[in-house]
């Protein structure tokens, strides 16, 4: 029998995008000069010295919470693409949970959370691939690992500069595969929901 996509992961991939930019948006709006979007990476938002670390972190729970509902109610996916999705919401809780102490310091635990929930998230559209005719073609082989091919190539671009100590992009380089990946799984939900939905 096909899986299907639920009612509650399709509200999530409304929200999701939404949340996840108007997050770093107005809490950048908030810190006004002090904060230089195209340099600093979105975690600085939520450092412990920042003015809007509950904010920002407010709006990281919300986006680990949505992942979370899609990885339950996303049946069409292959279970190891929900057990990705689930691990990745909480790495997220995990790294809102264990900030960076400032915005010019890292903490190991914060870095293995925030690396957990982009590999996986970057590799989701393989781990969510399946083989049966019976389900959409975006997440049959061939559209799966193109995706898949697309976000590495993004991912390992985001890798490049964030090791570089002369790079002056990360913040931007940052929020393009964070778009990425959430505009990814969210029109996959919201085009799998709407097809099937469709009297056949």
């Amino acid at each position: 029998m096909v899986q299907k996509i639920g009612k509650l992961a399709a509200i999530a991939a409304v929200i999701g995008p939404i949340q996840s930019i108007a997050g770093w948006t107005i809490s950048g709006l908030l810190r006004g000069d002090n904060y230089d979007p195209i340099r600093q990476p979105i975690s600085d938002l939520a450092a412990l010295d920042s003015s809007t670390f509950w904010l920002q972190s407010s709006f990281f729970i919300l986006g680990a919470s949505l992942w979370i509902v899609a990885s339950f109610s996303a049946k069409a996916f292959s279970w190891p693409g929900r057990l990705a999705l689930l691990i990745s919401g909480l790495a997220t809780v995990g790294l809102t949970v264990f900030p960076t102490p400032s915005q010019t310091t890292s903490s190991s635990a914060h870095r293995a959370f925030a690396i957990t929930q982009f590999v996986l998230m970057t590799a989701f559209p393989l781990l969510a691939m399946r083989f049966d005719r019976g389900y959409h073609w975006l997440i049959r082989p061939t559209a799966a690992i193109s995706a898949t091919v697309v976000m590495t190539a993004i991912a390992l671009w985001f890798l490049a500069v964030w090791v570089d100590p002369n790079a002056t992009n990360v913040g931007l380089v940052e929020r393009i595969i964070a778009v990425a990946q959430t505009f990814y799984l969210s029109a996959l939900v919201l085009i799998i929901y709407r097809a099937q939905r469709k009297p056949h």
